[in-house]
């Protein structure tokens, strides 16, 4: 019945390191996206004239920003009872409620990804760069859409944020058979493809443009575009909260909170001028 389909039935979830612990696929995206976004950032701070001191904190900053970030605004966004039920697997990748157990930082949200970004720039740059903040976010926006690509594969391969149910006529729809035997729409890979070509676009900006020199251009342009196929993406996804598939004006969670990053994005391409130095 479902010959055209991919069936997606990983044996594991990960690289067993010993007995229950495991180190997930999604664990491994995360790593492969910081270490390759440590690299591009590595080639921009040479082209800057920035000394590899300033990049290593950069890496550090980057990564407390991002994962504690995106792991309060899951919990905030998608997950508020863990606040109550289980409070310290908000912050530890422990399990604690009904039992003892390693989960990993499983649940981390885009938004408050972004969020946690802009503030730990805001700290990298008064503590260590002292340029700007608008001048650091409109280069790391550049590694944050390429690792962006990577955490959609890592959602992939837990078979989580999975799509809305596919005619049985699509060839790329996918049985995702953890949850169930339907096929669907790969909506994290529909993403990740999406987030290829929002790389590319920054990439083709700061290097083969002067757009680098426009204060908050970039930044703005990582924002509306991350976020717009953000908003596209999430109709062909079922909703990450139950009874959120029509939350606002017939959008769900992700589509209405895409919104004021759009908005954001928009102001800092047209509309945001420096001070004055």
């Amino acid at each position: 019945m479902h010959a055209l389909q991919i069936v997606w039935d990983p044996s594991s979830s990960g690289i067993n390191i010993y007995k229950d612990f495991t180190i997930h696929y999604y664990s491994i995206m995360w790593m492969v996206a910081f270490i390759l976004g440590w690299y591009i950032m590595k080639k921009v701070y040479k082209h800057e004239g920035q000394t590899e001191e300033k990049l290593d904190s950069l890496f550090i900053y980057s990564i407390l920003g991002i994962m504690i970030g995106a792991r309060v605004g899951h919990v905030v966004f998608y997950q508020s009872e863990l606040i109550l039920q289980d409070p310290l697997s908000i912050f530890l990748p422990f399990k604690f409620a009904g039992g003892f157990e390693f989960t990993g930082f499983r649940g981390l949200a885009s938004h408050g990804a972004a969020i946690g970004m802009i503030i730990s720039m805001y700290l990298y740059n008064k503590k260590v760069l002292k340029k700007s903040v608008i001048w650091i976010l409109d280069r790391v926006v550049i590694p944050a859409a390429s690792g962006a690509v990577f955490v959609r594969i890592g959602n992939f391969f837990n078979s989580e944020m999975i799509g809305k149910p596919a005619d049985a006529s699509l060839p790329w729809a996918i049985i995702f058979k953890k949850m169930d035997n339907l096929p669907r729409h790969p909506g994290q890979l529909y993403e990740a493809f999406g987030y290829i070509f929002v790389f590319l676009i920054l990439w083709f900006f700061y290097w083969k443009t002067d757009k680098s020199n426009q204060s908050g251009f970039l930044f703005g342009l990582f924002l509306v575009l991350l976020m717009t196929v953000r908003f596209f993406v999430e109709q062909f996804k079922i909703a990450q909260v139950d009874g959120r598939e029509d939350w606002i004006m017939g959008l769900n969670t992700g589509q209405v909170l895409s919104i004021p990053f759009i908005l954001i994005g928009l102001y800092f391409m047209f509309v945001y001028k420096p001070k004055a130095a």
